[in-house]
Protein backbone atom coordinates (compact mmCIF):
# COMPACT_ATOMS: atom_id res chain seq x y z
CA UNK A 1 0.00 0.00 0.00
CA UNK A 2 2.88 2.36 0.72
CA UNK A 3 4.24 1.89 -2.79
CA UNK A 4 0.83 2.68 -4.31
CA UNK A 5 0.53 5.84 -2.20
CA UNK A 6 4.02 6.90 -3.21
CA UNK A 7 3.39 6.32 -6.92
CA UNK A 8 0.07 8.17 -6.80
CA UNK A 9 1.67 11.07 -4.92
CA UNK A 10 4.52 11.35 -7.42
CA UNK A 11 2.12 11.25 -10.37
CA UNK A 12 -0.07 13.96 -8.81
CA UNK A 13 2.99 16.11 -8.09
CA UNK A 14 4.23 15.79 -11.68
CA UNK A 15 0.77 16.56 -13.03
CA UNK A 16 0.35 19.66 -10.83
CA UNK A 17 3.85 20.92 -11.69
CA UNK A 18 3.18 20.62 -15.41
CA UNK A 19 -0.31 22.08 -15.08
CA UNK A 20 1.10 25.06 -13.20
CA UNK A 21 3.65 25.82 -15.89
CA UNK A 22 1.10 25.33 -18.68
CA UNK A 23 -1.30 27.78 -17.04
CA UNK A 24 1.52 30.32 -16.72
CA UNK A 25 2.32 29.95 -20.42
CA UNK A 26 -1.33 30.64 -21.23
CA UNK A 27 -1.04 33.94 -19.36
CA UNK A 28 1.58 35.34 -21.73
CA UNK A 29 0.51 36.83 -25.07
CA UNK A 30 3.41 35.11 -26.84
CA UNK A 31 4.41 31.47 -27.23
CA UNK A 32 6.94 30.74 -24.49
CA UNK A 33 8.38 27.66 -26.19
CA UNK A 34 8.93 29.54 -29.45
CA UNK A 35 10.78 32.26 -27.55
CA UNK A 36 12.92 29.61 -25.85
CA UNK A 37 13.73 28.03 -29.23
CA UNK A 38 14.81 31.47 -30.43
CA UNK A 39 17.19 31.81 -27.47
CA UNK A 40 15.23 34.46 -25.53
CA UNK A 41 17.06 34.49 -22.19
CA UNK A 42 14.52 36.83 -20.56
CA UNK A 43 11.66 34.41 -21.24
CA UNK A 44 13.84 31.51 -20.08
CA UNK A 45 14.49 33.28 -16.77
CA UNK A 46 10.83 34.12 -16.27
CA UNK A 47 9.68 30.60 -17.18
CA UNK A 48 12.37 29.07 -14.99
CA UNK A 49 11.20 31.24 -12.10
CA UNK A 50 7.64 30.08 -12.68
CA UNK A 51 8.76 26.45 -12.71
CA UNK A 52 10.88 26.87 -9.58
CA UNK A 53 8.18 28.76 -7.70
CA UNK A 54 5.53 26.14 -8.43
CA UNK A 55 8.01 23.45 -7.36
CA UNK A 56 8.70 25.24 -4.06
CA UNK A 57 5.02 25.57 -3.23
CA UNK A 58 4.26 22.05 -4.36
CA UNK A 59 7.18 20.62 -2.40
CA UNK A 60 6.13 22.32 0.82
CA UNK A 61 2.49 21.37 0.26
CA UNK A 62 3.50 17.73 -0.27
CA UNK A 63 5.85 17.73 2.73
CA UNK A 64 3.39 19.23 5.19
CA UNK A 65 0.27 17.29 4.19
CA UNK A 66 -0.40 13.58 4.41
CA UNK A 67 -3.51 13.85 2.26
CA UNK A 68 -3.20 14.30 -1.50
CA UNK A 69 -6.38 16.40 -1.41
CA UNK A 70 -4.93 18.83 1.14
CA UNK A 71 -1.69 18.95 -0.82
CA UNK A 72 -3.64 19.88 -3.96
CA UNK A 73 -5.68 22.45 -2.04
CA UNK A 74 -2.61 24.17 -0.60
CA UNK A 75 -0.91 24.06 -3.98
CA UNK A 76 -3.96 25.78 -5.51
CA UNK A 77 -3.85 28.48 -2.81
CA UNK A 78 -0.13 29.02 -3.32
CA UNK A 79 -0.51 29.02 -7.08
CA UNK A 80 -3.22 31.68 -6.94
CA UNK A 81 -0.83 33.78 -4.86
CA UNK A 82 1.78 33.45 -7.63
CA UNK A 83 -0.73 34.62 -10.22
CA UNK A 84 -1.67 37.58 -8.02
CA UNK A 85 2.02 38.40 -7.55
CA UNK A 86 2.46 38.52 -11.33
CA UNK A 87 -0.44 40.93 -11.77
CA UNK A 88 0.79 43.11 -8.88
CA UNK A 89 4.23 43.21 -10.51
CA UNK A 90 2.56 44.21 -13.77
CA UNK A 91 0.62 46.98 -11.98
CA UNK A 92 3.72 48.27 -10.19
CA UNK A 93 5.48 48.79 -13.51
CA UNK A 94 3.06 51.23 -15.15
CA UNK A 95 5.61 52.57 -17.63
CA UNK A 96 5.76 49.34 -19.59
CA UNK A 97 4.16 45.94 -20.05
CA UNK A 98 6.22 43.12 -18.59
CA UNK A 99 5.22 40.64 -21.29
CA UNK A 100 6.36 42.99 -24.07
CA UNK A 101 9.78 43.42 -22.50
CA UNK A 102 10.13 39.69 -21.99
CA UNK A 103 9.35 39.07 -25.64
CA UNK A 104 11.92 41.71 -26.63
CA UNK A 105 14.52 39.83 -24.57
CA UNK A 106 14.94 42.29 -21.69
CA UNK A 107 17.00 40.12 -19.34
CA UNK A 108 16.64 42.55 -16.43
CA UNK A 109 12.84 42.19 -16.53
CA UNK A 110 13.14 38.41 -16.88
CA UNK A 111 15.46 38.18 -13.89
CA UNK A 112 13.30 40.46 -11.78
CA UNK A 113 10.15 38.48 -12.60
CA UNK A 114 12.00 35.25 -11.82
CA UNK A 115 12.91 36.58 -8.38
CA UNK A 116 9.37 37.90 -7.80
CA UNK A 117 8.02 34.40 -8.39
CA UNK A 118 10.65 32.63 -6.27
CA UNK A 119 10.39 35.16 -3.45
CA UNK A 120 6.61 34.92 -3.44
CA UNK A 121 6.83 31.13 -3.42
CA UNK A 122 9.09 31.16 -0.34
CA UNK A 123 6.86 33.64 1.46
CA UNK A 124 3.65 31.81 0.63
CA UNK A 125 5.07 28.37 1.36
CA UNK A 126 5.82 29.44 4.92
CA UNK A 127 2.06 29.78 5.43
CA UNK A 128 1.20 26.28 4.19
CA UNK A 129 0.17 23.99 7.01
Amino acid sequence: MIVVNLVVSVLVIIFLQLLGVVIFTWMTPFKDMEELKNGNVAVALALGGKFMSTAIILGVAAYTNTSIWFMMLWFAVGYLCLIVAYWIFELLTPGFRVSEHLQKGNVAVGMMLCMVFIGTAFAVSSLII
